[in-house]
């Protein structure tokens, strides 16, 4: 019971890792042990994340490329294959959302959002599917997190339509990936986070204090809570949770539907 939430000897792929959630969560599977590459598209912000990262003695690898397009999703696999033959943890979190009124939201804010909230996760996966199954045992099954959005589960007032959709359809696709990868001792699952502060959520970040007057624990998500949530799901306590989503809000999603 003393190592059920250890990552020690385990590698980690997050992507969107340099920064908000992803972030969040990289430096939380480093203080539990693991080994973890990040990417971005930016090289740059990837870079200086990854060598924030490695400074409390971990160790944590920059792999700056963009994964909204198959080509993109099979780069950064080959890209991780020139370092590790095996993969335990894929953390799909690369995200992007879209703001626009109902008769002027462009194809552009549909094609762009949908691309790399649903599609990448699961061509990465796919890319990356010899890799987990590489890793996998059916004592120590390999783990796919997808990070979703309480706005796949309740409506949000704001006008992404692209965004709710996409997440909507991530948690499904999570619940579909799962029955068929589990028969490879990979267990797919999801997060959907709630108000956290990062550069997609300028809300939370920019104005926290007024934020939390609408959420019922009173406060936005710290860090702590979402990597909490993400080691849980990739550490052996998660082994027996398939295709669930864990929704990490402080209650704001029921509050919605009320």
């Amino acid at each position: 019971m003393r190592n059920l939430f250890s990552l020690e000897g385990r590698t980690a792929l997050v992507t969107g890792g340099s920064r908000g959630i992803g972030k969040m969560i990289a430096a939380g599977f480093i203080a539990h042990g693991a080994k973890v590459y990040i990417s971005s598209r930016k090289a740059e912000a990837c870079e200086a994340a990854a060598k924030e990262l490695s400074a409390g003695g971990g160790t944590c690898i920059p792999l700056p490329i963009d994964v909204s397009s198959v080509a993109g999703a099979k780069a950064l696999a080959a890209a991780y294959g020139k370092h590790e033959p095996k993969l335990d943890i894929l953390v799909n979190n690369a995200g992007a959302a879209w703001l626009e009124k109902f008769d002027a939201f462009p194809e552009k804010g549909w094609d762009k959002v949908m691309d790399l909230n649903v599609k990448a996760p699961f061509f990465l996966t796919q890319a990356l599917h010899g890799p987990l199954r590489e890793a996998a045992r059916a004592d120590r099954p390999s783990k796919v997190i997808n990070i979703v959005s309480i706005d796949g589960i309740a409506v949000n007032p704001q006008e992404t339509y692209s965004y709710a959709a996409s997440k909507a359809g991530l948690i499904h696709l999570t619940k579909r990936m799962s029955l068929r990868l589990i028969e490879d001792n990979i267990v797919v699952s999801a997060i959907a986070p709630g108000a956290f502060a990062s550069d997609m959520n300028v809300d939370a970040r920019d104005k926290g204090t007024d934020v939390a007057k609408r959420i019922p624990s009173k406060r936005i998500g710290t860090d702590e809570d979402m990597a909490g949530a993400a080691i849980y799901l990739a550490s052996r306590a998660g082994d027996y949770v398939v295709g669930a989503t864990v929704v990490v809000d402080g209650g704001v999603s029921l509050s919605r539907v009320q």
